[in-house]
């Protein structure tokens, strides 16, 4: 898959999003939902059909092809997940949805699966161990890397 830009996994991942909740998916759609001009939608649309991401039947209803679908699941992907941590962190789900929406693009993907991997290891672990086992766990395990942090700066 090519590197696209910013915007236009935006513009993809909010076609993907709209049609979760929308029967179609319009030009309008699209400029209402991220409040942008007609004009720069259109040219957005055209670039984005032109480059094989997107395909507009003749009354005007949008659809992603099976490129556009990958990014757009693949950036929705992360931006649902990066705001769901960035909420149990403690950050408000409105600025927590904003930041998700900014990293979303820059993570590596190395970076990206490591959290997810760290997520799917907690809940796991949740399900083996009551909240109370695990609180502890962590808790001794936060113990003994500070140990071993204290110890080593010893010598």
């Amino acid at each position: 898959m090519m590197k696209i830009q910013e915007s236009a996994e935006n513009y993809l991942e909010t076609i993907l999003r709209l049609s979760e909740r929308l029967p179609h998916v319009r030009s309008i759609d699209i400029v209402n939902e991220l409040e942008f001009s007609k004009p720069s939608v259109s040219v957005a649309m055209k670039n984005l059909r032109l480059n094989g991401y997107i395909l507009m039947d003749s009354d005007g209803y949008i659809t992603l092809t099976d490129a556009g679908m990958a990014i757009a699941s693949k950036i929705y992907d992360r931006h649902k997940i990066l705001t769901s941590v960035l909420i149990q962190l403690g950050v408000d789900p409105e600025t927590a949805a904003h930041d998700a929406c900014r990293m979303e693009h820059v993570i590596s993907e190395n970076t990206f699966q490591a959290i997810k991997k760290h997520i799917k290891e907690i809940r796991v672990c949740l399900k083996i161990h009551s909240p109370q086992t695990v609180t502890h766990i962590l808790q001794k395990a936060i113990f003994k890397h500070a140990l071993a942090h204290a110890f080593s700066n010893m010598f």
